[in-house]
Parts: structure tokens; sequence; C-alpha cells
């Protein structure tokens, strides 16, 4: 298969998932599913890859949503749709830039292609240590790069109490050398990942570190840092 193919292949794919996935939405879900589909489509025609992985990210976050509906409502792992093998865990809230997204399970490559992933090796938000969360940089962590210090990032869990963190710092780490030490005893904190630099056409092995401390808490410098290979584990 030509390269060309791959993405209207990859959309049959998705199209045909979501077609399964309209028998459980309302009038107003399957409208709103249906005009982020037509754009899936005008993105694959005119722009390629790159905007297919958007809106496809932005497709799933709707169904998400309605799984994250039935978690606040007691369902165990409720599955966005009948044969994910993830679920949601977390909502995410960034109520001064207006963004917001579902938290997966878990943070391996199949999850984050429809949402930001929780690193299972670390605790839980509102749990002491530092809780991970890890998403791609052209989707759901693009906004990472607007966050200022002490801006307040929202976490609800399946429990619909929300967290309150407030950003505390920011640094450019290697991918195996984070200095992240997701369960030494302290404090609940949170990270959130992404790959660095924003705007980059292909991966490396940069990531870029949000850090916030659960209010209330002592607001770190929050100017940006790096660290070089062997500080600290990989997380």
């Amino acid at each position: 298969m030509s390269k060309a193919a791959r993405p209207a292949g990859r959309l049959a794919r998705l199209v045909g998932r979501a077609r399964r996935a309209l028998a459980g939405l309302n009038l107003s879900e399957r409208l709103a599913v249906a005009v982020i589909a037509f754009f899936v489509l005008v993105g694959c025609a005119f722009l390629g890859h790159g905007l297919y992985i958007k809106a496809k990210a932005e497709l799933a976050q709707i169904l998400l949503e309605r799984a994250w509906t039935r978690t606040l409502a007691g369902a165990p792992h409720a599955r966005p749709w009948t044969w994910a093998d993830m679920w949601p865990v977390a909502r995410l809230d960034m109520p001064r830039l207006g963004r917001s997204a579902i938290v997966l399970n878990a943070a391996s490559g199949e999850a984050m292609a429809f949402g930001p992933g929780h690193l299972q090796r670390s605790p839980l938000p509102g749990q002491a240590g530092i809780s991970v969360i890890v998403a791609h940089r052209d989707t759901h962590f693009a906004f990472l790069k607007h966050v200022r210090p002490k801006d307040i990032l929202r976490i609800t869990l399946a429990d619909g109490r929300p967290r309150r963190y407030r950003v505390s710092g920011f640094e450019v780490v290697e991918a195996d050398a984070s200095g992240i030490e997701a369960h030494v005893p302290g404090p609940s904190k949170l990270a959130l990942v992404t790959c660095w630099p924003f705007g980059a056409l292909s991966g490396g092995s940069l990531r870029y570190v949000v850090h916030a401390e659960a209010e209330p808490g002592p607001v770190r410098s929050a100017e940006i840092r790096w660290r070089t290979p062997g500080e600290g584990l990989s997380p």
C-alpha cells in the first residue's frame, strides 16, 4: 500500500467503528459526530495525515465524554466503544485556556491516539506522589505551550470531586532521564508530559514537562529548567 493510501485506509476503519458507536448516541451527539467526521474526510482529502490525526482525536473525545458520564454514575471501566481496551479515569480542565480532555487509564500508544493517558506506574491525582499524565504535542497537549506560571489545573476523578493544582514549574528533559520519581513520598503533584519542541514534524528524545502542585501548597520558581542524561529516573 502506498503512503498516500494509508490515511484513507485508516479513515475507512475509523468511520466503520464510528457508525457502530452511533447507535447509542442521541440526536445532538450524532450531529456533532457527523460534523467532525465530515472535517476528517475533508482533511484527509486536502491536507493529509496531520489533520486526520487531529480530527480523530476530537471525534474520540465526544465518545469519551459519554464514557466519562457513565464513570461518574458509578460504572466501572466504562469503555468508550465496545472493542476499546481503555477507559476514562479522570477529566483534566485548564480553565484559563478553556481546554479540557478525558484522561485514559493507560499511556499506551493506542490510548494516546484518542486522549491523554495516565502513566500507570504513577499514583492517581489526589494521591501522595507525582501523578504523570502524557499526551501528544499536536493534539490534546498542544495547549501546554500556552500554560503560564501559577495557572490553575483542575482534575476530576470518578468520585466527581474536583482537585485543584497550581502550575509550579516547567522542564525540558530527556525521555529516559526525566527525573520524575513518581512514588517518592510527598504531597500530591502533577506532571503533564508531551514531546518537545512544539511544532516539530518528527519525533525526538526531548520531553516538555509542566509541573503542578495540589492546593494549598508552595509555588516553586517557574523558569524552564534543563536536565542532562543520567539525572533522575525515567517515568
